[in-house]
């Protein structure tokens, strides 16, 4: 128990934290963007189809991930991979459509990208939002209470659907970001995700088939495109087995 105490406490003041740190965090982000490549969204289209019987309608929404960004077409990214994931493990075919922004935050998909999100019916969405509301240092309630109403509105409009929730990135692991950056980019991070696992847990008591993915295992070589900073296409593939197996093993696919 006084392990616990000692994690939870720090997440919790995680975004008192990064303030007080804020001159360092601002300096050494000012440095990151000047040297770090600036890479473009997947091509277009953000749609497409792996060939199947009774094929899945598979929603990816999110921000820079769903976008494909580190990728060359939205086929390489997460939306092509999750799609053939899907594909081996249901014997069904996949169609599936990416929505979202480089940089949104959970608010921006409820502002912006949401009507576009509920435009066509899914069978299984998968939500890839929080690494912006963390560099943005969001606070925990606001952050949790856009993943309440999206969920809710994804919930509404695809009442049958399974939610794959993807966990955030495990920033403590991302050797481009310099300490002490990393450090309470990661804790935040840590903080905003635990607010998000109450939240799905309690939409997942409610009834709605919901499930959120554990953090991920240790970046495999290869796995970060040249900005270091996002997935390329083996990452996404990495990603993409990881995330539906064990969903699958929890019963929800």
């Amino acid at each position: 128990m006084a392990h616990v105490v000692r994690v939870r406490g720090p997440r919790r003041a995680s975004r008192l934290i990064a303030l007080a740190l804020t001159p360092v965090l601002l300096l050494q982000g000012w440095r990151l963007r000047r040297t770090t490549p600036i890479l473009p969204d997947a091509a277009l289209p953000w749609s497409g189809a792996v060939a199947g019987p009774r094929p899945l309608r598979l929603l990816v929404l999110g921000d820079s991930t769903a976008a494909g960004v580190g990728a060359l077409t939205q086929d390489d990214a997460l939306p092509g991979n999750l799609g053939r994931v899907l594909c081996a493990l249901t014997g069904r075919g996949v169609r599936w459509r990416g929505v979202g922004e480089n940089g949104a935050t959970s608010r921006d998909l409820l502002t912006t990208y949401l009507p576009a999100a509920l435009s066509e019916p899914a069978d299984i969405i998968f939500l890839t939002i929080g690494a912006n509301d963390a560099l943005r240092v969001r606070s925990r309630g606001a952050f949790a209470a856009d993943i309440r109403r999206l969920l809710d509105a994804l919930r509404a409009a695809n009442p049958a659907a399974a939610i794959l929730v993807s966990s955030m990135p495990a920033f403590f692991r991302f050797e481009l970001l310099p300490n002490p950056l990393r450090w309470a980019l990661a804790l935040h991070a840590a903080s905003l995700e635990d607010a998000e696992r109450v939240v799905v847990g309690s939409a997942a008591a409610a009834g709605g088939v919901i499930h959120m993915s554990p953090p991920p295992p240790p970046y495999t070589p290869g796995f970060f495109a040249t900005d270091l900073f996002h997935p390329s296409a083996a990452g996404y593939r990495d990603w993409a087995q990881f995330a539906i197996e064990d969903a699958a093993r929890a019963g929800v696919l």
